[in-house]
């Protein structure tokens, strides 16, 4: 596999990451003026931004206690995991089952330092430094191969990442989703949703303005029916593939994406 820039290990405070960035809609602190800068310009063409952010990690939250709690899965591996905060996979699974093991990828050299740092008491949880096309790198990691057990099921998560990289017949979203999938044994979970929109102008503004403040670390905007293709052959759960405020509320009354110019669209497949 060739991704389209080498994997770093130096912070570079003056380049926008969507890590950053995503910290800095949750109201976290590890992010940097040049990824406030761009949230702001951001902002100017999709202001629910903020929003989606928030949204998307309520549904990751409620994925991960449904996956534990109704369908017994104890081990997480959550590609392009972001900058820790608060209730993050590892927690949410291990109020289920404090065995619960978790492993996270990111190619942000700031999300290695926070996340090792935080997660330095706990054996049964790591973090590693990789591009999340690595499949076979990943997988064959020394943390991995510590920490998941593959003839177990495993929730395998590519949450809110895969308009990070761009479309490919080798690494893009559909051919590394095929990838996990085949070393997957049944009854484990595919969880993945990516910004989508309608709005051909609206795919085409964020596309590029993401492309350009990342300096290349950026995929696409997609459309709903990219992202169903990854989910040809998984049984879907209930409710399907949807906007992720809609995937299973905690109440009536949660938080819901009000504005459409862009969603976070997807849900979670069961290998067969």
């Amino acid at each position: 596999m060739q991704t389209d820039k080498p994997l770093s290990t130096e912070i570079d405070a003056s380049v926008p990451t969507a890590a950053r960035m995503y910290d800095h809609y949750l109201g976290g602190k590890d992010n940097y003026a040049a990824d406030r800068a761009a949230c702001e310009e951001l902002d100017k063409v999709v202001p629910s931004t903020r929003r989606l952010a928030l949204n998307n990690r309520r549904f990751l939250q409620r994925v991960v206690r449904t996956l534990a709690e109704e369908h017994g899965i104890r081990q997480f591996l959550d590609h392009g995991s972001g900058l820790p905060t608060q209730d993050n996979v590892h927690q949410v699974a291990q109020r289920v089952d404090p065995g619960a093991h978790v492993v996270y990828v990111d190619n942000d050299p700031m999300v290695l330092v926070h996340g090792r740092a935080l997660l330095e008491q706990d054996e049964r949880t790591a973090v590693i430094h990789a591009d999340m096309r690595e499949t076979d790198g990943i997988l064959a990691h020394p943390e991995t191969q510590r920490l998941i057990d593959f003839s177990q099921p495993v929730a395998v998560l590519f949450n809110s990442v895969f308009h990070c990289i761009p479309d490919s017949d080798t690494d893009g979203p559909l051919a590394v989703a095929t990838r996990v999938r085949e070393r997957l044994v049944p009854g484990s979970a595919m969880v993945m949703c990516q910004l989508v929109s309608p709005d051909p102008e609206v795919r085409a503004f964020v596309t590029d303005f993401m492309d350009k403040a990342t300096q290349g670390h950026w995929g696409r905007v997609r459309e709903e029916k990219d992202v169903e293709r990854l989910f040809e052959g998984l049984d879907v759960l209930e409710p399907g593939l949807v906007e992720v405020s809609t995937w299973r509320p905690d109440t009536e009354v949660a938080p819901r994406q009000l504005t459409h110019e862009w969603i976070e669209f997807g849900g979670v497949g069961i290998v067969r």
